[in-house]
């Protein structure tokens, strides 16, 4: 089987300054002659359950680093809660939680330490809230960090981003290495609850769709570093279809059909993968006199993912 590809649309949705949580306009970070991220624009509103699927190594991460003002932008335009300042900056950094991928937290210290180290830095710190979360999690202070199983240690992790009750939660890749009793626990247990309780915006990178179909409402896809398509969960469902078409004619390989994400070949059959589908399409495809039959297919969230991925990378 071959795969090509044709155009692939992209959009970001439009919003007023104060409705976004996260503006990017020409996103850029490069790696020597390699592009981390590559022109990436984003908007994302306030409230959002954000997801940003990517493969490894598309640039999410990167993308999250910049946002939080770890590492500088190349080029590019960031704006994150109304302010065009580092999120490094301490006023911006206190409206902010954040959950790295790899956790850098003491491990000769108790969880008690931990949380009083951090309490400090951050003035709406809750006190009561901080408690009722490490009941939830089965987190006493006495531990040390060194003693906790990498699951425990996420939770800790999200204790500390969410304590001082930040706008904005940022988690990278969070379930990255739990065992997968420990990660369902994590997504629907604990954080699909605490998300759909909150009004704050959540962002949440993983390259695993299931994780970012359980969080999200909104979904970016992103590969080497450049947006493929951002929109509603629902929307992608409903404007991303798979045509199969069969021909009589096996030696006509390719018709042109607007919004062509990939199409693979298989002998007599052609099946797209059509972004932004419409019904006129298929009616003026069944008139063709070399197609014997048209039929359109409902796709999951993750082919979706697989074949706008596909579809970028043989574009190339």
């Amino acid at each position: 089987m071959t795969a090509e590809v044709s155009g692939v649309n992209t959009e970001t949705a439009q919003h007023t300054q104060d409705d976004v949580a996260v503006f990017a306009d020409g996103l850029t970070k490069r790696y020597g002659n390699n592009d981390g991220v590559d022109g990436l624009d984003l908007s994302i509103p306030r409230g959002c359950k954000f997801g940003l699927l990517g493969p490894n190594g598309a640039g999410k991460s990167t993308t999250l680093k910049m946002m939080m003002g770890i590492i500088e932008p190349d080029a590019g335009h960031l704006n994150v809660l109304g302010n065009s300042t580092p999120a490094s900056s301490p006023s911006l950094r206190s409206r902010i939680g954040y959950v790295p991928e790899r956790h850098h937290i003491y491990q000769w210290m108790t969880i008690g330490e931990v949380i009083r180290f951090t309490r400090a830095f951050y003035p709406t710190w809750n006190d009561a809230f901080c408690d009722d979360l490490l009941r939830q999690y089965g987190l006493t202070l006495e531990k040390r960090v060194g003693q906790l199983s990498h699951g425990m240690l996420t939770k800790l992790a999200l204790i500390l981003a969410l304590s001082h009750e930040p706008e904005l939660l940022v988690l990278d890749e969070p379930t990255t290495g739990l065992d997968p009793i420990v990660r369902e626990e994590f997504l629907e247990g604990i954080l699909h609850p605490l998300v759909e309780q909150s009004a704050r915006t959540v962002i949440f990178s993983s390259h695993i769709m299931s994780d970012i179909e359980t969080v999200s409402d909104t979904i970016a896809i992103i590969n080497e570093g450049r947006l493929l398509v951002c929109r509603s969960k629902q929307e992608l469902l409903n404007r991303t279809k798979r045509i199969v078409i069969t021909l009589d004619d096996t030696k006509e390989s390719y018709l042109k059909l607007e919004g062509t994400v990939m199409v693979q070949r298989e002998e007599e059959r052609r099946i797209y993968t059509i972004d932004d589908f419409k019904l006129d399409q298929i009616e003026a495809l069944r008139k063709l006199d070399n197609v014997r039959s048209v039929d359109v297919h409902d796709m999951s969230l993750e082919e979706v993912f697989k074949d706008f991925v596909k579809g970028a990378r043989t574009s190339k």
